[in-house]
């Protein structure tokens, strides 16, 4: 057998045994249905500030139709879909 399929296999369990991943502190998690109650409303600075309070997010992203959004998670974010008309139509977290 090859030296370097040997060595494989350490390699991917020195990976493996990185640093875990820091969870978020308690409290910080996004909470989707707090803001199920915005469904419908116009977008506005306002109502944005409510949304983070009520999903006890710690940011929020805008995603207006058709708009590009990163696939990274972020449990302490909130994502405000939007429809044409500007009124919200959906939120989910991450």
């Amino acid at each position: 057998m090859h030296k370097a399929a040997l060595a494989l296999p350490l390699l991917l369990a020195a990976c493996a045994a990185g640093e875990p991943v820091a969870s978020d502190p308690a409290g910080s998690a996004c909470n989707a249905d707090g803001g199920k109650q915005f469904v419908g409303q116009l977008a506005s600075s306002e109502t944005g500030a409510a949304i983070l309070s009520a999903t006890n997010s710690q940011s929020l992203r805008w995603a207006p139709p058709g708009a590009m959004l990163t696939r990274d998670y972020r449990p302490d974010r909130v994502t405000v879909h939007l429809g044409p008309d500007q009124k919200i139509t959906e939120l989910d977290c991450g």
